[in-house]
């Protein structure tokens, strides 16, 4: 084998591997060993193929693609994390938990909870450097909403590649109510509040996503007209948390309220 034939395999292993790995910790409920080693000699597209392999992987007659997620909107995370944007990961029908429902117990490995506002599509956001006015534009309605961010990989040991390659720490999301329309809701100083048995456990505003969270899905929708698979309607976009994660024990009863929009409410199942 030529030296030119090297590393694209070498590339193909790693990625592979890497799928098999978070694959592996999400059938057992055993997290894997940090990805970021293996992939580092192939950057951050290498990450997202893994994500694209194991999204393919979930695709069934009853599990399909119905929106996005934006991560690292945070400016402290991305310091953290050594980066300057945000990444992204996709949302699937099976990662609904509806509103005032319960998280099976072990649906979701290392679950830590966060609010943010979904925005629902109801035009195709389609366009090469989109602005703020095109997503309000597309936006048919917005909803409070709670990621339930999981890890696959051992105690959030976790870097850039580590969790691009982990459908960006997804794991199951609550949409709230009521649904408004977005014109007229201050998205930057909204505030929101998130409680844990009615105990206050995070707290912030929507500056806190990327400044407002408008920006930060003009940012995706930009990212993924690039990538070839711009945002349709119909699709729900989680834009991103306003305040610090926090990790709710097991039979926890967890609540969001936003300023101006609504509420939304699950329960940790035991």
């Amino acid at each position: 084998m030529s030296s030119d034939d090297a590393g694209p395999a070498s590339r193909d292993d790693a990625i592979l591997a890497a799928a098999a790995a978070l694959w592996a910790a999400q059938e057992t409920g055993q997290p894997c060993a940090p990805l970021r080693g293996a992939l580092a000699a192939h950057g951050v597209e290498a990450a997202y193929r893994v994500q694209e392999i194991n999204i393919a992987r979930r695709l069934s007659r009853t599990v399909r693609v119905i929106g996005r997620k934006i991560g690292l909107t945070s400016p402290a995370v991305q310091t953290q994390l050594g980066v300057n944007e945000p990444d992204f990961g996709v949302l699937l029908s099976d990662m609904v938990v509806p509103d005032g429902g319960v998280l099976p117990a072990g649906a979701v490995l290392q679950p830590k909870a966060e609010g943010e506002i979904a925005f629902v599509l109801g035009a195709d956001l389609d366009t090469p450097s989109p602005t703020v006015a095109d997503v309000l534009r597309a936006t048919a309605f917005i909803l409070p909403a709670i990621e339930i961010v999981g890890s696959r990989v051992a105690n959030w040991d976790i870097r850039l590649l580590d969790t691009v390659a982990d459908n960006a720490s997804s794991g199951m999301f609550v949409l709230g109510s009521p649904a408004r329309a977005p014109i007229g809701f201050d998205f930057a100083d909204c505030t929101m509040q998130m409680t844990f048995d009615g105990q206050q456990v995070s707290a912030g505003t929507g500056r806190a996503c990327l400044g407002n969270p408008l920006n930060a899905v003009a940012w995706l929708a930009g990212r993924m007209h690039a990538f070839g698979a711009p945002m349709r309607a119909g699709e729900v976009i989680l834009s991103g948390a306003l305040g610090p994660m926090a990790v709710p024990a097991p039979g926890a009863a967890v609540e969001v309220v936003i300023s101006g929009l609504g509420k939304a409410a699950f329960t940790v199942g035991v």
